[in-house]
């Protein structure tokens, strides 16, 4: 199967991924009748992955996948046309969002390279149904994937992501293999204090989208210290909401009742807790803040914690609600996952 059909193969499922993404469904395409109940009933396979956040998924990874965006994307490397000595990639997916393995298995196949798959069991229906409307549509496609629900074995290569403890789990069983282990990470933005309310209210986007699950979401803010909190808070208004879903208010309660139990000082609207924290990952429901004084103790802070942080958002960086909206060379913890696959020997 050579780069062009795999391109073809992967631009037909990304129409699949925006009609059903943006709810325009035709009731005579029976792929998308399918994947939109899929959708409407994911909530109650995994709590957090509402419809909202499902289909907000299927459009941002639809925009990937288009002839010009895919075929950019392949004409940065050296992809044979056809492989004919394809290695076999494992990949250990997270569960964590919606869709989150899609990439490495976008990156495996387009490479011409079977992907062996160890699904979450937190999201073990969207991709797999995606994956048969792959083969669908070029049948070759099947002899590409494999899919294990239990332990991984005859494979030249590993993909795994996990949390920091199953990274180090990671790290020991799958050391003889050439490998690519991702841990827990997660976003940080900066604050110069001139932001416009719009941009305030993207960087909402950034906070609250996929109830902050994702390593690209933002848990820590750096701020000037005389930034007013009040703009923060006026601007993230509209996404009152969130207090909506149960798992997410569990969470918020839970976490106002302790830092108050321990006399912690807190600020709170009824669905955000904001508290000043030198640590880098809040808890759902919440937001750390920290303040500077000036630039330097900014990028100090961030060279100490570059290991941990996925995405730094800002005027200078990302841009404000973009942090969940990667581009193709966006890899995760900034490992070339394509480049990995390709210089196996």
């Amino acid at each position: 199967m050579n780069l062009k059909h795999r391109i073809e193969g992967f631009v037909r499922l990304g129409e699949l991924m925006r009609a059903v993404g943006s709810n325009e469904i035709d009731s005579n395409n029976q792929q998308q009748v399918q994947l939109d109940a899929i959708v409407r009933s994911e909530r109650a396979h995994n709590g957090w992955f509402t419809d909202e956040n499902v289909r907000k998924s299927l459009q941002a990874h639809a925009e990937w996948l288009t002839e010009d965006k895919l075929g950019e994307w392949a004409k940065r490397y050296d992809i044979p046309e056809n492989s004919d000595s394809k290695r076999t990639i494992a990949t250990v997916l997270a569960g964590n969002i919606p869709l989150v393995g899609f990439h490495d298995i976008l990156t495996v196949l387009l490479s011409g390279n079977q992907v062996l798959i160890k699904f979450s069991r937190d999201d073990a229906r969207l991709i797999p149904f995606l994956l048969e409307c792959l083969v669908s549509f070029h049948s070759e496609m099947k002899d590409l994937i494999r899919v294990t629900p239990g332990k991984l074995t005859d494979f030249d290569a590993v993909i795994a992501t996990g949390s920091g403890n199953t990274a180090r789990y990671f790290s020991h069983y799958f050391g003889k293999h050439p490998h690519v282990i991702r841990k827990n990470r997660t976003s940080v933005a900066i604050l110069t204090g001139d932001e416009t309310e719009e941009e305030l209210k993207m960087l909402g986007e950034d906070v609250f989208t996929y109830f902050g699950l994702g390593c690209r979401n933002v848990t820590k803010v750096l701020m000037p210290v005389d930034f007013d909190l009040d703009r923060m808070f006026g601007a993230f208004y509209s996404y009152g909401e969130i207090a909506n879903h149960n798992k997410y208010a569990n969470n918020y309660d839970y976490h106002k009742a302790l830092w108050l139990l321990n006399g912690e000082d807190l600020l709170e609207n009824g669905f955000l807790l904001v508290k000043e924290d030198e640590q880098l990952v809040s808890p759902v429901g919440s937001l750390f803040i920290q303040r500077y004084k000036d630039e330097q103790e900014v990028a100090s802070y961030l060279k100490e914690n570059e290991g941990d942080i996925q995405c730094v958002v800002g005027r200078s960086h990302v841009p404000f609600g973009k942090a969940q909206s990667p581009d193709l060379m966006d890899y995760a913890d900034d490992v070339d996952t394509m480049k990995f696959i390709l210089e196996l020997q």
